[in-house]
């Protein structure tokens, strides 16, 4: 498999023609894999706020000041305000926000982003970032689409690249079934594929004033194994994320 950038693209703006963009800027074939930062979808779909947007509630404020006492840093109650209208479900309050989006995605402040945001304050993520894929694909000619974002993980330090939406391949393949190296049959192994080609996409993609927000994969082969649309945990299966209903953070680090 070969992965490269597609170069020179300009700062996107709303309403911009994120496929037309790409495909004049990158020959591509009906077998690649596009891999899409969220940052320019979200550009696209005028996913644009200000703080302002977003006046405080009661809830909002308690959050910020519980964050303001724990971490000695003023926090404005907006962002937190933001961070709830963006989720479903609020798994970690403190020492930061740990949310699930609507469309199932689990991270920090609900992926909000306030870098590389020219035009306002914040940058939400894509409301229906599959969706997002599945437009993005129809101008292109391949129809196989991933959006990307970076987060941080669970027992890992740093971020890396994770998919959030995709389009024209199933987002894992089941293993299950086939046999190892030493002839027994796998029973538990099934393959987040288009998590896997996000990492792959951000290590060219790059961060920074430096990353470019499209990368091509070309010559990754699905295979002829089963393939699923499971990608996000669903919470009777997530014992981490049970785990985390019944803890609590104080001050000292301790639940």
């Amino acid at each position: 498999m070969e992965l490269f950038t597609v170069a020179d693209i300009p700062e996107i703006e709303p309403g911009d023609d994120l496929a037309a963009i790409i495909a004049d800027r990158a020959d591509l074939r009906s077998d690649d894999v596009v891999c899409v930062a969220s940052t320019v979808v979200s550009k696209a779909e005028g996913r644009i706020a200000d703080l302002a947007d977003f006046p405080a509630g009661p809830r909002a404020r308690e959050i910020a000041d519980r964050l303001a006492e724990l971490t000695g840093e003023e926090k404005d109650p907006r962002f937190a305000q933001a961070v709830l209208e963006e989720s479903v479900d609020l798994l970690m309050e403190a020492p930061f926000l740990l949310t699930e989006t609507r469309f199932g995605h689990i991270g920090v402040n609900a992926g909000i982003d306030r870098s590389n945001v020219p035009d306002g304050d914040l940058l939400l993520l894509p409301e229906r970032p599959s969706e997002s894929a599945a437009r993005i694909a129809d101008g292109l000619p391949t129809d196989r689409v991933v959006v990307t974002d970076t987060c941080g993980r669970p027992f890992r330090y740093g971020q890396r690249g994770v998919a959030i939406g995709w389009a024209g391949l199933p987002a894992s393949r089941d293993w299950r079934g086939q046999l190892d190296r030493d002839g027994r049959e796998m029973g538990v192994t099934v393959q987040n594929v288009i998590d896997e080609l996000a990492a792959a996409a951000n290590l060219v993609a790059g961060e920074g004033a430096g990353g470019t927000p499209a990368v091509v994969a070309r010559g990754f082969e699905f295979g002829d194994l089963p393939g699923s649309e499971n990608h996000f945990r669903e919470v009777e299966g997530d014992y981490v994320r049970q785990a985390l209903r019944g803890w609590s953070y104080t001050a000292e680090g301790e639940a």
